[in-house]
């Protein structure tokens, strides 16, 4: 029987497109995702142990295993679960800084703290996600109380694409704020799916 070879990517549903086309596009075959739920971002405390349940299943199989996951919210529990199973994630707090590199966010964020980023995927279902997932449609009155200190969406944008940058425009519009667009392309992605390719 054959041993463990090739790489598996563990990674947020919300980054799969992304990760998807960078593998279409570089021939990184060696290469396997499997991606957990991206709603999980409301529930963070799933991620640590559906990221450690992922490695266990996988282990045998794979040579290499690597985590597309900023903290996204687990207050740290997520490197707690990756340092004891010896497995590296992405540079990162969450996916807005590891799209725009770290000094580069945090500068953009300290200038201006009273912002709401948009990625191509939040973008994309900024209506399931936000307006309805937040229960906004419902309650109305709950898009002040959530939204009532920002004054702007940051849209940080992986790919050039004018459908997404109306459908971010129109975030924008539906929640009463100023529209910015910041182009990044993939960040940290592509440096950890070369290396996970090596």
């Amino acid at each position: 029987m054959a041993g463990p070879s090739g790489s598996l990517i563990i990674a947020c549903g919300a980054l799969a497109w992304e990760i998807m086309a960078l593998i279409r596009t570089h021939g990184w075959t060696s290469l396997e995702v499997q991606c957990l739920p991206a709603i999980w971002h409301n529930t963070p405390e799933k991620i640590p142990d559906g990221v450690r349940q992922k490695i266990h299943e996988n282990r045998d199989r794979f040579e290499n295993i690597f985590v597309a996951y900023g903290d996204c919210g687990t207050g740290g529990l997520l490197d707690e679960v990756l340092e004891e199973e010896g497995v590296e994630r992405i540079d990162g707090a969450h996916c807005y800084q590891f799209y725009m590199g770290a000094d580069d966010f945090d500068a953009l964020h300290e200038d201006d703290p009273t912002c709401f980023y948009l990625t191509d995927y939040l973008a994309r279902h900024f209506d399931t996600l936000i307006w309805k997932g937040l229960g906004i449609d419902r309650h109305p009155e709950l898009l002040r109380m959530y939204f009532g200190n920002y004054t702007a969406v940051v849209y940080l944008a992986q790919v050039e694409d004018e459908t997404l940058q109306k459908k971010a425009k129109a975030a924008a519009e539906k929640l009463g704020l100023e529209y910015r667009y910041i182009f990044t392309g993939y960040g940290g992605i592509a440096p950890l799916l070369a290396k996970a390719a090596s």
